[in-house]
């Protein structure tokens, strides 16, 4: 690329005939000078801003893809939890389900054990109500025969 330098340096051969004026030629490279230096400035100045754009774009999609890592541990540890805190609420279910089988299971044998024990008892107050019953019976016999053996 040529630079203003160059440009500002330039040196044409000169001819007597039909040749350029000098003058005109050197006016006309001092302002091709000053706008190719302007527009020369401009450019290299644009390109540092690209590069440095280009830096921060980097710097930026470095960010997004540490963000988006971090949001899939996170959301891969949010499962995580999410299946063990289910596994183990499965677990208690279960437990408390077994115990609570255990319970009824022991119940239902304690309510046969007291239904068997009332009818124990109940055999029991039938056999004292017969015994109790012929005892009277017997005793109002021999209340009779003294009655009889009186009059």
């Amino acid at each position: 690329m040529i630079t203003p330098l160059d440009i500002e340096n330039k040196k044409f051969s000169k001819q007597m005939m039909n040749g350029y004026s000098v003058e005109e030629v050197d006016d006309f490279l001092d302002e091709l000078t000053i706008d190719y230096t302007k527009s020369y400035k401009d450019s290299t100045d644009l390109r540092k801003k690209i590069e440095e754009l280009e830096k921060e774009i980097e710097h930026y999609k470095n960010i997004e893809s540490t963000l988006q890592n971090t949001l899939i541990m996170a959301q891969k540890t949010a499962d995580d939890i999410k299946n063990v805190a289910k596994q183990q609420a499965d677990q208690i279910i279960n437990e408390a389900q077994g115990i609570a089988k255990e319970q009824a299971n022991n119940l239902e044998n304690e309510i046969i054990l007291k239904k068997k024990e009332l009818d124990d008892i109940k055999k029991q107050f039938d056999i004292y109500k017969a015994k109790m019953e012929s005892l009277l019976i017997s005793q109002l016999e021999l209340l009779k025969d003294i009655n009889k053996s009186d009059a």
